[in-house]
């Protein structure tokens, strides 16, 4: 997941929006951001770009970043608010480089009483995490969990969890670096609720076995 600043040793871990050259990209280019970030994966390890890709300096990914916007384009006072606006734009992207990318989603309503169960969106991003894919997670409402920022997205690489314990925590890529969240108190406080999206290279088979 490193990306290199331009003629230096400075490392980030994934995309950051505050890359983006305009003030609204910044403030609402999460989306895109997230999407940049996995598709740079992807790149790397399904090559769904073939051996011209080039992903290692953040030039390089900005350019990403400013493709996937022309997509997954944020809407003045909702930004990308939605999972379905983000997996929509991604393909529609991915059609229009000739890449054929499947997607999962999982979405958290904001009504307590209608939402998937704790386990369940535990067993989403663990069958995406175990295909070594990472998921792109939208949080509308950060409830008890400080480390996330409110109306966000961010991609998470890893997860943690006790079986019937309910116990849950994700480490995730925001601002380029790597973060710790508390995925089960995000689930028991949220009021507003998010979603998560997974996505492949359907004919792209990973080139190794290993985990974001």
């Amino acid at each position: 997941m490193k990306i290199h600043e331009d003629g230096s040793q400075t490392v980030f871990y994934g995309c950051d929006q505050e890359w983006f050259p305009t003030e609204w990209q910044r403030i609402s280019g999460c989306g895109p951001t997230a999407v940049a970030t996995i598709i740079i994966y992807l790149s790397r390890t399904r090559d769904i770009f073939g051996m011209q890709a080039d992903f290692g300096e953040k030039s390089k990914c900005l350019e990403l970043m400013e493709d996937i916007w022309k997509y997954v384009t944020p809407i003045p006072g909702r930004g990308v608010n939605t999972t379905g606006m983000l997996y929509e734009g991604t393909t529609n992207y991915a059609k229009s480089k000739g890449l054929k990318i499947d997607y999962r989603f999982c979405d958290i309503p904001p009504n307590k009483k209608r939402r998937p169960k704790l386990a369940e969106v535990i067993e989403f991003i663990k069958s995406s995490l175990d295909a070594d894919l990472p998921v792109a997670f939208l949080n509308l409402s950060n409830g008890g969990e400080e480390n996330l920022k409110c109306w966000h997205w961010v991609t998470i690489i890893s997860l943690e969890y006790e079986d019937n314990d309910g116990k849950a925590s994700t480490k995730i890529l925001d601002d380029g670096i790597i973060k710790i969240i508390d995925l089960a108190l995000w689930y028991d406080t949220t009021t507003a609720g998010g979603g998560f999206v997974y996505f492949n290279a359907m004919d792209r088979p990973p080139k190794l076995s290993r985990r974001p």
